[in-house]
C-alpha cells in the first residue's frame, strides 16, 4: 500500500470511529470496534474490518446493519474529510478478536488442569 492509501486508511478509521460512537443510532452498531481498515492503491476501495466484543451482538445482524448505513457513512465521510473521491465502503467482519479470546480461555484451562 502506497503513503496516500495508508494516510487515507488512517483517517477514515478515525473518522468512522467517531461517526459510530457520535452519530449513527443503530442497535445493531452498538459496541462495534473498527480493526482496520485497507484502501485499494487507487483510492476507490476501503475495506473496514469490524469486530464487537459483545457475545450477544449478532454479527450477521451488525453486517446488516453496516451495509444498511454505507450511503450514508460515505456522505458523512465525504463532508468530514478533503479528497476527490470518498472511496466505496465495504465491511467486513473480522473474527480476530473472538478467536483470541478462545485461545486465552483454552490456555487458562489447560494452565488450570496443571495445577490440578
Amino acid at each position: 500500500m502506497n503513503y496516500r492509501a495508508n494516510r487515507l486508511a488512517e483517517v477514515l478509521k478515525k473518522e468512522l470511529s467517531d461517526l459510530f460512537q457520535k452519530e449513527v443510532k443503530d442497535p445493531r452498531l452498538n459496541f462495534l470496534t473498527i480493526t482496520d481498515v485497507e484502501v485499494s492503491g487507487d483510492l476507490s476501495v476501503a475495506k473496514i474490518y469490524v469486530s464487537t466484543l459483545q457475545e450477544k451482538n449478532d454479527p450477521a445482524a451488525m453486517m446488516e446493519g453496516l451495509e444498511k448505513a454505507a450511503g450514508y457513512l460515505r456522505k458523512e465521510i465525504g463532508q468530514r474529510i478533503e479528497v476527490r473521491h470518498v472511496p466505496e465502503l465495504r465491511f467486513s467482519y473480522d473474527q480476530s478478536i473472538e478467536r483470541g479470546q478462545r485461545i486465552h480461555n483454552l490456555l487458562n484451562e489447560i494452565k488450570g488442569d496443571k495445577n490440578d
